[in-house]
């Protein structure tokens, strides 16, 4: 069914408000999880309230944290969001990224005990929308088996970048280094719809359509794939003093616990490298070049990153946002939550 955004903004932070969450911290993960769903990326929307209010009821969310943020160089800072929630903290620390890169051309941030934050394509297109570059990379829970072996030790451990355009256009990379994330595979058990053998593995280390049966993802491109996600482990984990590799807590087995996750900003000012002006024309000029390439056969058009989420957006804006008919049910429903999601395996029907 179709929702306005207003609504949709509403619904979700009214359900989080109710789970615990103050009113000012539930609107800020509405913010996150509409922006998600505006852009068609359902896997990071509103199919994650349930999952967040069950987690908030049972304390594995710090509904009273107190951050802080430490300064500890010319150009980098920690950010430490006492396992309150992710959407709130990573975005607050964003904000202090890009203040610190307009003064010094470059802000490194790391940020340290957080929850799940959603869409890291929310927090670059901050950057973005400040006129900067924007790169955030964050941990998640062991469930991708590394090239060449059997066992889960990383996570989907996504990878993000924004930068600006000339006419407010902005260049928006969000992907996970797996094939696909493990949101787009709740999104189609959510709708009962089968997934290409090339997303997952059974228990038996078979390839699997059955979304219901996975027990693995498997990384993109292989060992490059594997590579990106121990980067992305580096410097969102180890980097920042928190667990990592297998030792990354999962998403759905305590929920009555912390998770204490980490996630990194890089915030890059154009002006300290070149004409912020002429950097901006220029990546105008690369969306427009990459739209007038040939297509290849099948394809109606080259999109530029993120051009896809950019005309579902427009779309939605005009006809509301689709989403799946037992999430609205749930939503303007009186239940908190139904105690689904505790003591689940990372693989969790």
């Amino acid at each position: 069914m179709r929702v306005s955004r207003s609504e949709l903004s509403q619904l979700i932070a009214v359900k989080l408000h109710q789970a615990g969450l103050s009113k000012e911290h539930a609107d800020g993960v509405a913010d996150v999880l509409v922006h998600a769903d505006i852009r068609g990326i359902h896997s990071h929307g509103a199919m994650r309230v349930e999952y967040y209010a069950e987690r908030i009821a049972k304390g594995g969310i710090n509904t009273t944290p107190h951050f802080k943020y430490e300064v500890t160089g010319p150009s980098t800072a920690v950010f430490d969001g006492d396992n309150g929630v992710g959407h709130v903290a990573a975005k607050q620390a964003m904000d202090e990224a890009i203040q610190m890169a307009k003064a010094s051309g470059i802000a490194a941030v790391g940020v340290r005990r957080i929850g799940h934050s959603g869409a890291l394509s929310y927090f670059v297109r901050q950057a973005a929308k400040a006129g900067m570059i924007g790169i955030s990379v964050c941990q998640s829970d062991p469930m991708v088996v590394p090239f060449g072996g059997s066992e889960p030790y990383y996570g989907t451990n996504p990878i993000a970048f924004a930068a600006p355009s000339h006419d407010d256009r902005l260049l928006t990379l969000d992907m996970a280094t797996t094939v696909q994330a493990w949101g787009k595979i709740l999104h189609a058990r959510s709708r009962n719809e089968s997934i290409p053998d090339s997303w997952a593995v059974d228990k038996e280390g078979h390839p699997t359509t059955d979304p219901f049966k996975v027990n693995a993802l498997l990384p993109i491109a292989g060992p490059k794939g594997y590579g990106l996600m121990m980067m992305v482990d580096v410097l969102s984990g180890i980097l920042l003093g928190l667990p990592f590799g297998n030792k990354v807590s999962s998403m759905y087995h305590d929920l009555t616990e912390y998770r204490n996750l980490g996630q990194f900003h890089l915030v890059i000012n154009p002006a300290f490298f070149t004409d912020p002006v002429v950097f901006r024309q220029h990546i105008s000029q690369t969306m427009d070049e990459l739209n007038r390439i040939k297509p290849a056969p099948g394809f109606g058009q080259v999109l530029f990153p993120g051009q896809n989420n950019d005309l579902i957006q427009e779309e939605y804006e005009q006809n509301g946002i689709e989403i799946v008919d037992e999430i609205y049910e749930y939503l303007v429903s009186d239940t908190v939550h139904r105690n689904q999601y505790d003591h689940k395996d990372p693989f969790a029907k």
